[in-house]
């Protein structure tokens, strides 16, 4: 057994996918932050979000939409300044209104089942053994981003919100040889 090729050489990506990256995340405002690393990870590579994870969730007060939904041009201003952090303004700002938007689904239904009810409330199980098989996105994916962009979610793209799924567990797409693949 191996892990996903993608998790090698680097012990803090590793360290992610064998402890984090896919296993299921059902509280709302753990899969709120999960989703904003995302958004700020466009255009980037993975293990510089990681990398610099702890300055975000210290910048932006452990990604608690509550207190960031109320945020403005003082705060992007300060948060530009701040070199710990992915310093783009439209995600900065993007942050601060998919705040707001996670507070409108929260009251309604729920974050964490309004994400899940995509997939009918559990992992969808992928059976990729390369790779090369494995999505960029889905139409789960487009079909969830299409939902949060109308809520007024910013950043997050079919793309980025497949990467999302796979990694807070909506989609299990460990390599069917990893042994964090739950078939093995």
């Amino acid at each position: 057994m191996e892990r996903c090729r993608w998790a090698e050489g680097d012990p803090l990506y590793q360290a992610y996918h064998d402890e984090e990256w896919g296993v299921p995340v059902y509280d709302s405002k753990k899969l709120f932050e999960c989703l904003m690393l995302e958004g700020f990870q466009a255009g980037l590579s993975w293990i510089t979000i990681l990398r610099k994870r702890e300055n975000f969730r210290e910048a932006f007060q452990n990604f608690d939409p509550e207190i960031i939904s109320n945020w403005g041009d003082q705060e992007t201003h300060t948060l530009l300044q701040n070199v710990g952090i992915v310093r783009h303004r439209g995600k900065i700002e993007g942050a601060f209104a998919s705040a707001r938007a996670w507070k409108i689904i929260e009251k309604d239904q729920g974050f964490s089942h309004f994400l899940w009810s995509f997939v009918d409330g559990k992992p969808v199980l992928n059976t990729w053994k390369n790779l090369s098989e494995v999505p960029s996105k889905t139409d789960t994916s487009e079909a969830l981003s299409k939902a949060l962009r109308k809520i007024g979610f910013k950043f997050c793209g079919p793309t980025s919100v497949y990467a999302f799924m796979q990694a807070t567990g909506l989609v299990n797409d460990h390599m069917l040889t990893c042994p964090q693949n739950p078939q093995n």
